[in-house]
Order: structure tokens, then C-alpha cells, then sequence
């Protein structure tokens, strides 16, 4: 009998670990309760948000270097969007923000151009350049109820 609870404690001990494991895993991947990677937060101003959500990523040079924390309209008109930006990631205070696509009809996210400045967008700052998307059905309607033939 003292056999069986040794193989039963060496079970229990490997599914806590398992579990564990899972957890942790969720926590890590999913940035969950502030477990994830922390970042500094800075704020950019859109026309309009084209799409970019809660989660989208804020990409420089390529690289995913943040995240989309919020995105909520501002005085009835615009689209505010919070970035959480990884620590160790230093953006100039005059870079540009613009909406992009991944792909042609991918998903959007929001690409940092970097500056030339020496000083960096700080905590709570807020990015004074921003491109708004191009809006391909705005620019076909006003093709076509323009009235003019090419």
C-alpha cells in the first residue's frame, strides 16, 4: 500500500507542474493581470481608426514593438488610441503614426515612422503626427458621383 501512494504522490506532483505550466503559459502569451511584458503608454489622435482595435499591434521598422491598449472616440469626432510601447523601445518625439494593412486585405495595425529628434516620446505622452487610413469606398464614390469622365 505504501507503494501506491508514492506513485500516486509522483502523479499528483506532475499534473500541479502541468497545470502550472498551463497557467503560467496563459499568463505569458495573453498578458494577462499584468503578468505580461509592461511598456510605457502613449496616445496618438486619428481622423479615423480604419479598423485598428483593442490588441492590434504597433509595429516600428517591422517589428511588433507594442500593442493597441484602447481605442475610444474623442470629443465626437476622432478616434484616440492608447499604445502600450515595450520598455526598452526609445521613439523620437517627432516619429509619425500611420494605420496600415497587413497584406491587401490583412488586418490593421498602427506603424511607427521614427524620427530624427534625440529626445523620445516619454509616459503619457502623445504623438503629434498621425496618418489616418485611406478609405478605398470613400475615394470610389467620389469617383463615381463626381460627374467627370477620365
Amino acid at each position: 500500500m505504501n507503494e501506491y501512494k508514492k506513485i500516486e504522490l509522483v502523479v499528483g506532483m506532475f499534473v500541479l507542474i502541468g497545470v502550472m505550466s498551463i497557467i503560467w503559459l496563459a499568463a505569458e502569451l495573453g498578458q494577462v493581470g499584468g503578468l505580461g511584458k509592461q511598456g510605457y503608454a502613449v496616445k496618438a489622435v486619428f481622423e479615423d481608426a480604419g479598423g485598428v482595435r483593442k490588441g492590434s499591434d504597433v509595429m516600428l521598422a517591422g517589428v511588433i514593438v507594442g500593442k493597441v491598449a484602447s481605442v475610444s472616440l474623442l470629443n465626437n469626432e476622432e478616434a484616440e488610441m492608447l499604445f502600450i510601447i515595450n520598455d526598452g523601445v526609445l521613439i523620437a518625439i517627432d516619429a509619425t503614426v500611420s494605420i496600415r494593412t497587413k497584406g491587401l486585405i490583412g488586418e490593421r495595425f498602427a506603424r511607427v515612422n521614427q524620427g530624427s529628434e534625440e529626445e523620445y516620446l516619454m509616459d503619457g505622452d502623445e504623438f503629434e503626427d498621425t496618418e489616418s487610413p485611406l478609405n478605398i469606398e470613400d475615394m470610389i464614390s467620389k469617383y463615381i458621383f463626381s460627374g467627370e469622365t477620365p
